[in-house]
């Protein structure tokens, strides 16, 4: 089981690593910006993608975009911090499937990744 993290934030990716390898057992890849987790979502094919909105040089709703239109069944879960809300409603419309809110509860986060692996690949 490999999960795609990315995030431009290395504490926040360190931070998600500890709470996702505490709910499930997985191979976590990081990536600092959109170009980086399109470019490893392509090589590694992962269950999971949790996309950061805001980053430097492509942002989480481009990326997500070019993941999608490789992959129309990619499970990308967007990553939004208290602002962003018209951001979260564009990603959810390009295809992403769930979001989390940052500072997130462990809670919230086994939530969706239960739910989201029990539908498959």
């Amino acid at each position: 089981m490999k999960i795609l993290l990315c995030d431009d934030s290395i504490t926040v990716r360190k931070k998600l690593a500890q709470s996702v390898k505490s709910i499930i057992d997985c191979e976590i890849i990081e990536a600092v910006n959109g170009q980086e987790a399109v470019k490893f979502y392509n090589e590694n094919n992962p269950e999971l993608v949790f996309m950061d909105i805001v980053m430097p040089f492509m942002d989480g709703l481009e990326a997500l975009e070019h993941i999608i239109a490789k992959d129309p069944r990619a499970k990308v879960i967007m990553l939004s911090s208290v602002g962003t809300k018209v951001n979260l409603q564009k990603a959810l419309k390009s295809g992403a499937i769930d979001f989390v809110q940052k500072p997130w509860e462990n809670e919230r986060l086994k939530i969706v990744i239960q739910s989201h692996l029990k539908e498959g690949k």
